[in-house]
């Protein structure tokens, strides 16, 4: 009987350890997944970044073109009319933005060395008043044995910081502007990409997606598949349409009090706001620095530089703590660290367009969740404030 009882004893014994074993593998397993994934995500960025904005945008369009089928208007034209209009503002727009974008471009290099000049009195200044006067040398006594000994060399004077900082600032400078320009063919490329990307996903999506919920066992619940779909394009859709309205309202309310105030160029200041605020948070920051350089600019070291800053972060105030919580409610808000470490996961992975897409896919993420009824811990986790 004591044999029999050792005998289970070392058998539940030796069946625990083996469940540890498989427990830690299927861990390094998943871990390995998860990294395969990321890299595979940073390597083909070139080729999914237009797969996934095309699919963002035919998901928003898709129930236009799915209204239009049912007034017998065929899904080539219809997705193509709507392809122009959603096309044809931003092209003028960008014809409209273009000359005084080419113009700031093309005078970075000065602008960084007038910001630089001015950096350099400022710094001389404060190193003459705070610099004590040199004290005046003493001539060292000489024994009799320093006859025999090498002259000392006189000390070399301190290298000019004022220089480098100068180099370094007009050498950023010229950096941003060559990159902007050397990746201005990839860019158009993408975007050309993504516009027929979207037609053929308005023509042909929804039929491929039919056979695909229908005939393929991968997926079981076909009924829980559809609903999922139709929530995530209705959330989304309601969620984008709601922030491009409340972002053109900034753009244009940040355009109309520069023209006011006499800020040159404030179309294009007023359109670069209301496109860096689709990046929460962090939109707003980039913008109040892009805003002080203008004002400084314009305005020099004076208090008139913190005037464009300063009215478009009031603006971003009201936006962002009065009107978009009213508007967007509890259930489309998110918790901000997590926001905000998201975007950089999804900036460090596809750059500008990961950046601005952070958000949609996050919500796409919460509403999958939602809908599966799985972690739920993640889920509140994402929501928490």
């Amino acid at each position: 009987m004591e044999n029999a009882g050792a005998s289970h004893h070392n058998q539940s014994k030796k069946s625990a350890s083996t469940f540890s074993k498989i427990a830690k593998q299927t861990r390094l397993l998943n871990t390995l997944v998860v990294f395969a994934v990321i890299y595979t995500l940073y390597l083909a960025k070139s080729l999914l970044i237009p797969l996934f904005f095309s699919a963002f945008v035919a998901l928003l369009l898709s129930p236009l073109v799915a209204m239009a089928r049912k007034l017998y208007v065929p899904r080539t034209i219809s997705a193509g009319v709507l392809i122009a209009f959603l096309v044809t503002p931003f092209t003028l727009l960008g014809l409209e933005l273009a000359e005084p974008a080419e113009r700031w471009m093309q005078s970075l290099p000065k602008i960084a060395a007038e910001v630089s000049e001015e950096i350099e009195e400022i710094t001389s200044n404060i190193d003459a008043y705070s610099t004590p006067a040199p004290a005046e040398p003493v001539e060292k006594e000489r024994s009799f044995f320093d006859w025999f000994g090498e002259d000392e060399e006189p000390e070399a004077p301190p290298p000019d910081k004022s220089n480098s900082v100068t180099e370094k600032i007009k050498q950023s400078s010229i950096d941003i502007g060559l990159t902007l320009f050397s990746n201005a063919p990839l860019l158009l490329a993408q975007v050309l990409a993504c516009i027929v990307l979207i037609f053929f996903l308005l023509v042909f999506g929804p039929s491929l997606f039919h056979v695909f919920i229908r005939d393929f066992p991968v997926v079981t619940n076909k009924r829980r598949a559809l609903v999922l779909v139709d929530q995530i394009q209705r959330e989304l859709s309601s969620y984008i349409v709601t922030i491009s309205i409340i972002n053109f309202c900034l753009g244009l309310a940040t355009a109309g009090v520069f023209t006011y105030i006499g800020i040159d160029d404030a179309l294009l200041w007023g359109a670069l706001v209301a496109l860096l605020n689709f990046v929460p948070y962090l939109g707003g920051l980039a913008s109040c620095i892009v805003l002080l350089v203008v004002g400084l600019v314009q305005f020099g070291l004076t208090s008139g530089a913190f005037l464009p800053a300063g009215l478009f972060l009031g603006l971003n105030i009201i936006e962002s703590q009065l009107i978009t919580p009213a508007v967007l409610g509890r259930s489309m808000q998110l918790n901000p660290l997590i926001i905000i470490v998201w975007i950089s996961i999804t900036g460090w992975l596809w750059g500008v367009v990961g950046v601005l897409l952070a958000v949609p896919i996050l919500m796409c993420i919460k509403i999958i969740l939602e809908n599966l009824g799985v972690f739920s811990h993640w889920i509140n986790l994402l929501e928490s404030k």
